[in-house]
């Protein structure tokens, strides 16, 4: 199904290269006129530019080559084309390599009569080895093409790229066996010859999609390629068009160690990875709103067929880790619903923007800038984003992880939680609560997470912001096992509070105190012994909605005071006094 759809895709495009090609930098033009003398030798490379830095972007016969000597027509690097060897360099099969350029061009030249042919072939054949005159500056692994009489580059004809595509499809071809892709009996490609480039660490010259090399991979005798047999043209077309995909910046997504690539099969106007990677707050709130009307018109529903394809590397072969086909009306429908999921006030109170899903990935990791986040993440929120598939606990594990080595808990980690959590309905069935702070929620482990933001605001309120707070203690234990630390926390507090209490400046700050205090202390009956996974996830969001909605108290009583001309320290503010976001 993936190669079929990649196959139709291609069929569409007309910037696919002809059979055979593949689009590189060319960067340097033999200049020849009619008669085989040499003109010079232009080179196309501008360092300015990131297109064509290496050269001019051309469509060019491209061959997979492994240790052996193989030419490529027309066009090659130094030591194929003049059997150059680099200075201070011993030389070594550069010579074959010439001779073979050689034989190939004379073989084209007489196989389809081109008079610019005849004309390069006539330039080698009278070429010496000792090195034609080169830039002073030559690249000898950059490669060369002709241009024959100021106007005809050789390897644009039609009837050379027929030669091309005829004269290496016998050599990369074997038995005809029914093409899995299209389905005809065919010839079919022993080696496919356009590896996919850009998969997150894959190797510089590409991955392969099909390939087989040790009999633990083979099925019925099978190896190679023919594992899953496919036919030349098929080969061609699916690679060239994953590598468009994955060269457009519309048309892909990266996140950490995996690389998502969209497509539709007509143009739609939809551009997911740029609204996960980088969301528009307006286009988010128009998808949350439709997701949750379920008015057809507010999300355009649109039949269009919508694919995505997610891809890794392992070692010289694609790992597919995901795909997913749908339309794009359900697509937009359930990235709605993604959004809808993670919204979250911000940790100061204030309304929180929709995030990057790069930033949601991120979240798994101590430091994203020495280690990258599991390739399941990123998989497991594309997921959800596209595919409505609810992300595995794993990832809810992942986020409580790191809160409790952390010993706090990020708006990113709470999205996490809230988002596994709510695609699982462990919180409702539409996903809108638990945005902020929810006082009828009498869930214990929630009540648990809030009353330990508040037995820490007591402290930092009473000793002025210590170094190290009953968070950074008490968190880890805390979350996983109230029962044994909530009554010498809470034993603790009262010392806090008697302190609060007695003095005429923070006596406002003692009330307020000792009533949210009580309020969360209501409903709990006791302590539990042990919090499930799912319950550490209620406790972090219990913990930090309770801090996001103290310290939006604490910045509307300090807007207040300012407005009324009194002290900020006349009054207390009622909690939350560190601000960060811990």
């Amino acid at each position: 199904m993936l190669l079929q759809r990649l196959c139709e895709y291609a069929e569409r495009r007309p910037d696919v290269p002809p059979p055979m090609y593949q689009r590189q930098p060319v960067r340097y033009i033999i200049d020849l006129d009619g008669d085989g003398r040499l003109l010079g030798i232009i080179d196309t490379a501008d360092p300015a530019s990131r297109e064509t830095r290496r050269g001019v972007q051309r469509f060019a016969p491209h061959v997979v080559r492994t240790s052996g000597v193989r030419a490529k027509l027309l066009v090659d690097k130094g030591s194929y084309v003049f059997g150059y060897v680099p200075p201070g360099v011993a030389a070594g099969r550069e010579r074959r390599e010439h001779e073979a350029f050689i034989d190939l061009v004379r073989h084209c030249a007489a196989a389809t009569a081109e008079p610019s042919v005849h004309v390069v072939a006539s330039f080698l054949d009278g070429l010496q080895l000792e090195q034609p005159d080169l830039p002073p500056d030559f690249d000898s692994e950059a490669q060369l093409t002709f241009r024959v009489g100021g106007t005809t580059i050789p390897i644009d004809l039609p009837s050379v790229r027929d030669y091309w595509a005829v004269s290496q499809a016998g050599g990369l071809t074997g038995e005809a066996m029914g093409c899995m892709v299209c389905g005809q009996v065919r010839p079919i490609a022993l080696v496919h010859s356009v590896p996919i480039k850009r998969i997150p660490n894959g190797q510089t010259s590409g991955n392969q999609m099909i390939s087989a090399n040790a009999r633990a991979f083979e099925s019925y005798g099978l190896g190679g390629s023919q594992i899953a047999p496919t036919c030349l043209p098929c080969a061609e077309k699916y690679g060239n068009a994953l590598n468009a995909l994955l060269g457009e910046e519309a048309t892909h997504l990266r996140v950490a160690d995996v690389v998502y690539a969209f497509w539709t099969p007509e143009p739609a106007g939809f551009r997911p990875g740029r609204t996960l990677s980088a969301p528009d707050p307006t286009e988010v709130r128009q998808l949350i709103g439709a997701a949750r009307s379920g008015r057809a018109a507010a999300i355009e529903v649109d039949a269009t067929a919508f694919y995505a394809v997610g891809l890794g590397a392992s070692g010289s072969r694609v790992v597919v880790r995901d795909w997913i086909d749908t339309t794009v009306g359900e697509a937009k429908r359930r990235l709605g619903r993604y959004f809808e999921l993670q919204e979250l006030v911000g940790s100061d109170g204030a309304p929180g923007e929709p995030l990057p899903i790069w930033r949601l990935a991120n979240a798994t990791v101590r430091d994203p800038r020495k280690e990258a986040a599991p390739a399941a993440v990123p998989s497991a929120l594309l997921g959800l984003a596209l595919g409505g598939t609810p992300p595995p606990l794993g990832l809810l594990f992942q986020a409580v992880r790191r809160c409790r080595a952390e010993q706090g808990v990020t708006r990113e980690r709470a999205a996490l939680i809230k988002m596994v959590l709510g695609s699982r309905h462990h919180i409702d069935e539409g996903g809108t609560a638990m945005t902020e702070l929810d006082v009828t929620n009498t869930t214990p482990a929630y009540l648990c997470g809030r009353l330990l933001a508040i037995l820490d605001a007591v402290q930092q309120r009473a000793l002025n912001n210590p170094n190290a707070t009953i968070v950074d203690k008490y968190y880890g234990t805390a979350s996983s096992a109230p029962a044994t630390v909530f009554g010498t926390l809470l034993h603790g507090a009262q010392a806090h509070l008697g302190k609060l209490r007695k003095d005429p400046r923070t006596q406002a700050a003692h009330a307020a105190l000792e009533r949210r205090l009580e309020e969360v202390m209501a409903p709990l009956t006791g302590f539990p012994p042990t919090l499930t996974l799912q319950e550490q996830g209620l406790f972090a969001l219990g913990f930090y909605h309770q801090r996001a909605a103290d310290r939006k108290a604490r910045r509307e009583r300090a807007q207040q005071r300012a407005a009324d001309g009194v002290e900020l320290d006349a009054v207390a503010p009622l909690a939350g006094m560190s601000d960060d976001a811990r």
